[in-house]
């Protein structure tokens, strides 16, 4: 066997890696720094000569140089490469390049170096698009209805309403005419839907917004419809918002649950604020058990404050007490979420931290948990006002049971509010004495509660005019609490009332202070500098409120005094006008007008408004006497008698008055009626000598009998005038005198008016005709002794603490929070 076997010698055998390792000496680059050759060339301008290369590529071989010491040659690198077209081994090297970048042979012939080829100069301009295509004409719409649409929402949210609409109407026009040009162009299938459903819940909120009901309510329903529009049945929320608008409660119910099916359970807030919504919506019909259910369901899914404050409402108006404490104790255990006080206090003195922290204290969020936290003891101070009367048979049981609950809350400091509101519930019953009692209650608590009952205490001894108490409770509100403005302005208003205007002032002063905003000491200084005769620091003050408070009628009629002092009657009258737009049946203000005009010669304008204020309030003597005596100077006699006759109504024990009815029956002509009143009169008042004297005269005129019983009763009467007339010291008529002339002067603080008013009608009466009969002399001052008008002196009393319902016996409500109350 082994005979046919033959073995392969150790020479012959074959190598399988052999020449794995060879490689062209060309592409070595490891022994260029030992190369003299390549470090020659890079040192010198050898290696920078251009490389010889052959002239037609596809003929590439080696160009033989003669020299002088032999034949031609082949040229190879310094690295021993061959020369580019080169043929070796039977092959040529290929053409690599065929010249120098930015080199050219006419580089010496005086061309500029240009590798980036400037000289050529600008690119020529792009081809512009053409906006003749169809796609560019869809495109541009599409842009310019996206621009409608924003500027429509930007409109609506500066509050331009009107222009919104505009700008959402234009926007839906073009957005129908970029349809209709995409239906020519493609098919239905690549209309932008997003774009039609913006456009359209854009329309139809601006609707919406200008309170466009029927075209807002078409709008969605063509979106609701399109069953091409995701998600479009939650628009029924809107559907049904705008329902309730309207008073359509049943349809706003239904939409409302139509939008709660859709929405998914995953969405819980939305639903929450939908439930809240169909809870409101059956309050508003009245169907009060329903609403407890969405309450109640509310309560225990999500709690929150508005909806446990709405719960408990319903079962006020159910009237179930239990169920109204336990709403109230859900009510109160509601979580807000907010953060301990604490963490905005430093504990240590690590400046970073105090940074951080003083950054935080006043941001928008810390804002945010100030209003929650606002909101949430608002709704617990009413709901306990509210149902504090009702959980028992006594409020005072009702509000105890309240602060015990609150104290064991989150909420333990408006346990003192509550109390101070039970001594206002104590007021408002009129019982003085236990409300004064719950007030001391709180001398020994903390200095701002103690500063609080005090200023109440102040307020309600200020209003009994126990100017004393009021004076002492007021300095321990202050002592209690420096920068408290209420307890400031009722030490400056015991201070007032002492007539110490210029302490008071400081006071006044004080309290602006430390609260800028604060109404009452700013009209306070103001009555305050008119009572010193500062007449235009008092007119400052007074136009500073009016900027505050710019329908408050009583500082337009002080601002109208003012004026009228200052001697300015125009701008006296336009403050007046402004006063009765606010106010047309203030009887007191159409007098002054009628005063004014009267003053400057206006008879006609003068005589409307007295005549508006007699029609207001028929009891005013001034008003009176005034429109008699118009009537009588226009020889209208008759008009005037109803005049004279509700003066003697009023004044009974005014005989001038009577006399007045006799006299104008006497112009008239109607003699036998005027005898008949003066003999009424001197049944009434049998000494008085003016009536004897026309009884004698008319007596003598008729021819009647009674004359000479008549004219006996007068000397009777002149006889003993006569004797009390000697009885009386020639100094008692000049002190009397003097007395009536200070009191005219001191009535409401404008003495001249009064007096030259006074004057003024006398004049007039004296003017008319029989001036030398003794009854039309009487002088006015016995009206304004006998008479005042009681908008007058309010006018000028100070304001107390508080705030503008002080006059509806809410008193003190600027420290107890009756702003709380609901709507």
């Amino acid at each position: 066997m082994m005979q046919h076997v033959h073995l392969v010698p150790e020479e012959d055998e074959e190598d399988l890696y052999t020449g794995y390792n060879d490689y062209n000496p060309t592409y070595d680059t490891e022994d260029l720094e030992n190369d003299a050759a390549f470090q020659q060339a890079v040192r010198t301008s050898h290696g920078r000569r251009p490389p010889v290369t052959g002239k037609i590529p596809t003929t590439a071989t080696a160009r033989p140089l003669g020299t002088g010491f032999g034949g031609r040659l082949t040229l190879s690198s310094s690295l021993g490469r061959p020369v580019t077209g080169t043929v070796q081994d039977g092959v040529a090297r290929p053409l690599t390049a065929v010249c120098a970048a930015g080199y050219s042979k006419t580089g010496f012939r005086g061309s500029v170096f240009d590798p980036l080829g400037q000289s050529r100069g600008p690119a020529p301009p792009l081809e512009t698009k053409s906006e003749d295509t169809p796609e560019e004409k869809i495109r541009q719409l599409e842009k310019k209805v996206n621009e409608l649409v924003e500027e429509s929402c930007i409109a609506n949210s500066r509050g331009d309403l009107k222009l919104a609409l505009e700008k959402a109407k234009e926007a839906g026009r073009t957005e129908r005419v970029l349809v209709r040009q995409r239906e020519q162009m493609t098919s239905p299938e690549n209309i932008n839907l997003d774009l039609t459903y913006s456009v359209l819940f854009n329309l139809a909120s601006q609707y919406s917004a200008n309170d466009m009901h029927a075209e807002a309510l078409n709008t969605y329903q063509v979106i609701v419809k399109n069953k091409m529009f995701s998600n479009a049945g939650r628009l029924k929320v809107n559907m049904a918002n705008i329902y309730l608008k309207q008073g359509n409660y049943s349809k706003a119910i239904k939409f409302y649950r139509m939008a709660l099916d859709q929405i998914p359970s995953a969405y819980n807030e939305m639903r929450i604020k939908i439930m809240q919504n169909i809870g409101v919506a059956f309050v508003k019909t009245g169907q009060y058990s329903d609403a407890v259910n969405s309450f109640e369901h509310i309560m225990s899914e999500s709690p929150n404050v508005k909806a446990g404050f709405n719960l408990i409402l319903c079962y006020y108006a159910i009237g179930d007490r239990e169920k109204m404490k336990k709403a109230f104790q859900k009510l109160i255990s509601v979580p807000l979420g907010l953060d301990d006080d604490d963490k905005y206090i430093s504990s240590n003195d690590d400046p970073h931290t105090n940074l951080v922290i003083e950054a935080i204290k006043n941001d928008n969020l810390r804002q945010m948990e100030r209003d929650r936290k606002a909101l949430a003891e608002k709704y617990i101070m009413t709901a306990a006002k509210l149902i504090a009367p009702a959980i028992d048979t006594s409020f005072a049981v009702g509000y105890d049971w309240c602060v015990e609950v609150v104290k064991s809350s989150q909420y333990v400091e408006l346990a003192n509010d509550l109390e101070i509101n039970k001594a206002i519930t104590y007021l408002r019953q009129k019982d003085f004495n236990q409300a004064v009692e719950t007030l001391k209650m709180f001398e020994k608590k903390d200095s701002r509660v103690k500063s609080a009952a005090a200023t109440n205490l102040s307020f309600l001894y200020f209003l009994e005019n126990e100017y004393t108490q009021a004076d002492n409770y007021a300095d321990l509100a202050v002592a209690s609490d420096r920068y408290n403005p209420s307890a400031l302005t009722n030490k400056g208003n015991t201070v007032f009332s002492s007539g110490d205007y210029e302490k008071a002032s400081e006071f006044y002063k004080e309290a602006l202070r430390n609260d800028s905003s604060c109404t009452e000491a700013l009209y306070n200084i103001g009555l305050t500098y008119k009572k010193l005769g500062r007449l235009e620091e008092a007119l400052d003050c007074f136009l500073k409120l009016h900027a505050i408070l710019r329908n408050n009628a009583q500082v337009l009629y002080q601002l109208a005094s003012l004026y009228e002092m200052l001697e300015d009657p125009n701008q006296a009258v336009e403050w007046l006008m402004q006063l009765i737009s606010f106010v047309p049946t203030d009887s007191h203000a159409l007098a002054k007008l009628g005063e004014l005009y009267d003053n400057e010669g206006d008879k006609s304008q003068a005589f409307q408004y007295y005549y508006e204020s007699y029609r207001h309030f028929p009891s005013n003597i001034e008003v009176i006497e005034w429109l008699g005596a118009y009537y009588i100077d226009t020889q209208f006699c008759e008009k005037a008698i109803q005049y004279f006759e509700r003066a003697a109504l009023i004044q009974p024990t005014q005989v001038k008055w009577q006399l007045m009815v006799a006299s104008c029956y006497r112009r008239s002509g109607n003699y036998q009626k005027a005898l008949d009143t003066y003999k009424e009169i001197h049944k009434k008042f049998p000494d008085n000598v003016e009536c004897l004297r026309f009884l004698v005269r008319l007596c003598t005129d008729i021819g009647l009998k009674e004359v000479q019983e008549y004219a006996t009763k007068l000397k009777k009467a002149e006889k003993m005038k006569e004797i009390r007339e000697q009885r009386v010291k020639s100094g008692r008529d000049g002190s009397g005198r003097s007395r009536r002339e200070g009191s005219a002067s001191s009535d409401s603080g404008q003495s001249s008016i009064a007096s030259s008013k006074g004057e003024r009608l006398s004049s007039k009466l004296r003017s008319l005709p029989g001036t030398n009969e003794p009854y039309e002399a009487s002088s006015k001052k016995d009206i304004d002794a006998s008479y005042i008008d009681p908008l007058g002196p309010q006018m000028e009393r100070p304001k107390t603490a508080a705030k503008k319902r002080v006059e509806d016996d809410d008193f003190a409500d600027e420290e107890l929070g009756d702003d709380l109350l609901p709507d």
